[in-house]
């Protein structure tokens, strides 16, 4: 891979392992409501963004119990339980590697940024980020405006930005921001529909090394 100014990376499931934590608070959202179970196929089969669609496509309907109610209800759940979650293997060998090489290194989240933040800190790795990025929200709608402001920000050519992430939405993203994009599949959606997607799909975050050479 040619020459890499910035590395932009999305937060949960590429960096933050959470994916298991996702399936767990929302089986007990799904049983509360009586519908059909969730497990890690299925959620990595239905995962969207924006996460309304997700929450259609499992079954909820939001004139029984709104969007709002259950989403933040969601939210309640997995925040009881985010300080379970610790970073993918190999990210701090990455890390280190883009330091060597004076690369900068920010976060794009679509979560909310006060959880971000505090996810951020509680794992010590603040330091390593030039910014973090998230939503003023917790409802997940969506990270390109976000984008679209941070690149314009950077002054950095966009093919010499690169965009790390774990599924479709941040393929997107890319595209529509002219960036360079690579995807590790860390549970959130499956390798096949990534790859089905177009997307660059590395095993692991340690094969990024290799991409970067």
């Amino acid at each position: 891979m040619r020459s890499v100014r910035h590395v932009i990376w999305d937060w949960n499931g590429t960096l933050l392992d959470d994916a298991w934590l996702c399936v767990e608070v929302m089986a007990d959202l799904l049983e509360a409501h009586a519908l059909p179970p969730m497990d890690a196929a299925r959620y990595q089969d239905l995962f969207t963004f924006p996460v309304v669609d997700y929450y259609r496509r499992l079954g909820f309907d939001f004139e029984r119990a709104p969007f709002e109610q259950v989403g933040t209800a969601f939210i309640h759940g997995y925040q009881a339980r985010q300080h379970e979650c610790r970073l993918q293997e190999g990210a701090h060998a990455v890390f280190d590697a883009l330091s060597a090489r004076g690369v900068p290194m920010s976060i794009l989240s679509a979560s909310q940024q006060s959880r971000l933040e505090a996810q951020v800190s509680h794992l010590g790795i603040t330091g390593r980020f030039v910014r973090l990025i998230g939503l003023d929200h917790h409802y997940a709608d969506g990270k390109l405006e976000l984008g679209r402001r941070w690149v314009a920000e950077l002054g950095v050519p966009a093919d010499e930005v690169l965009l790390v992430g774990d599924t479709d939405h941040d393929l997107h993203v890319a595209q529509a921001l002219g960036l360079r994009c690579l995807i590790v599949p860390s549970g959130h959606q499956s390798r096949e529909r990534l790859e089905r997607a177009g997307a660059t799909v590395l095993d692991d975050l340690r094969a990024l090394l290799d991409e970067l050479g």
